[in-house]
């Protein structure tokens, strides 16, 4: 089947899609999610031959890491789509309705988007999480994975696709996309069949999607996040975030790359934050002030990337504004953290800092839409139009006005 002829059957099967009720798309995301279960071995092992052709390949560790499945890995994309099954619908809520003089009603209705396409890289939880959310929000989606997850996303998609299949829902609700670059390409020209494309990846997947796509995009953006340890934060629980935002998963797009540290503290501080990091088995990188303080930093020779791995770069600054200043300049606007006992340092801060998430005295790590209790995210948008932040299923959606009358004509 060609990429026309999946976006076809996808535009059809969103039709469908679109007047299912609540308990239809419920019963549907229960049942994939059992079939993700039953074929948990098939999945695994698929994903096997992924790493090992990646490994073979010289891949980047951080991309091995997100590339890799393991049984709780598989076990959290079950558990993403039975969150989805616990969340209100979002399709035919009334964001909004008022009376006019008239007698005219208007409503602001939510409606799915259609057929959704999805172009990432060496994730395949991601084909479970796309797959769900578009569900629930009553879209077609086209999953357009990179060649390097081919086996996992096929496994993945065989299950989710038996699963619909056991529901009565239409299997083209659910699509792997398959092919050479020339597909990516088709996708970005197939306005008309496709409504909205979102990208996820590394920096050159998303600016050449952004760039050169005639379909409707939401912008997920890498994550140069910074923290901010203010001379008021309380030392200890500082610590505690740093190495948390920085070594739990530290090659996913919400983990810390920068740490700024205020010069009232930073003789004392950045030697014992640098223990605990190196403990920790990170690298230590930073400017001029901070290799002073401690022999194990070395120069940093950027401020603005991704390092997607146990390496984090250490600044002093003057205080909050220079901080705020910093982080303007280097921002890759995903999230960024004070740590701070001074509430007017936090609310300037928080209003001045431009980012998707700004965060005060917690992990960036929390930035996902899981934790906000989204259930599953499709990503996190950078961007400022239509959505913002962990995209979740209202995010999938767009609305249109119900105009209810009695006769009424315009004089």
């Amino acid at each position: 089947m060609t990429f026309i002829d999946q976006a076809h059957s996808a535009r059809q099967a969103a039709i469908t899609l679109a007047t299912l009720t609540r308990g239809a798309k419920d019963a549907s995301l229960q049942s994939m999610a059992d079939s993700l279960a039953a074929h948990m071995s098939n999945i695994l092992a698929a994903n096997a031959l992924d790493v090992e052709t990646g490994q073979d390949a010289g891949m980047d560790v951080s991309l091995i890491d997100r590339l890799s499945l393991t049984v709780s890995r598989v076990d959290a994309m079950v558990e993403g789509l039975l969150d989805l099954v616990a969340l209100p619908d979002p399709v035919g809520e009334t964001v909004a309705g008022w009376d006019l003089a008239n007698g005219l009603h208007i409503d602001q209705v939510r409606v799915p988007m259609g057929v959704i396409g999805i172009i990432y890289e060496a994730r395949p939880n991601v084909t479970a999480d796309a797959a769900g959310i578009c569900l629930k929000a009553g879209n077609a989606v086209l999953l357009r994975g990179s060649s390097t997850a081919i086996h996992s996303n096929r496994a993945v998609v065989a299950a989710l696709k038996e699963g619909l299949v056991n529901a009565g829902i239409d299997p083209n609700a659910v699509n792997l996309v398959e092919g050479g670059h020339e597909v990516t390409g088709d996708m970005m020209k197939a306005r008309g069949l496709v409504d909205l494309l979102i990208p996820r990846g590394g920096a050159s997947l998303i600016a050449a999607v952004v760039t050169g796509s005639q379909v409707p995009v939401i912008e997920t953006g890498t994550g140069n996040c910074h923290i901010f340890v203010d001379s008021s934060a309380d030392l200890e629980k500082a610590t505690a975030i740093v190495l948390n935002a920085k070594v739990q998963r530290p090659s996913v797009c919400n983990a810390l790359e920068t740490l700024l540290v205020h010069e009232d503290i930073a003789a004392k501080y950045v030697p014992e934050i640098v223990d605990a990091l190196v403990a920790a088995g990170v690298k230590v990188h930073g400017d001029e002030a901070a290799m002073a303080l401690d022999p194990r930093i070395d120069k940093a020779d950027q401020w603005d990337a991704e390092f997607l791995s146990l390496d984090l770069r250490v600044g002093i600054v003057a205080g909050v504004e220079e901080a705020i200043s910093f982080i303007r300049e280097h921002t890759s606007g995903h999230s960024e953290t004070i740590l701070t006992n001074d509430l007017a340092h936090q609310r300037l801060f928080v209003a001045e800092v431009d980012a998707a998430c700004v965060l005060v005295n917690a992990s960036s790590r929390f930035v996902d839409g899981g934790q906000f209790g989204f259930g599953a995210e499709i990503g996190i948008s950078t961007q400022k139009l239509h959505a913002r932040g962990p995209m979740g299923l209202k995010e999938m959606t767009a609305t249109k006005y119900v105009i209810t009358g009695e006769g009424q004509t315009r004089v």
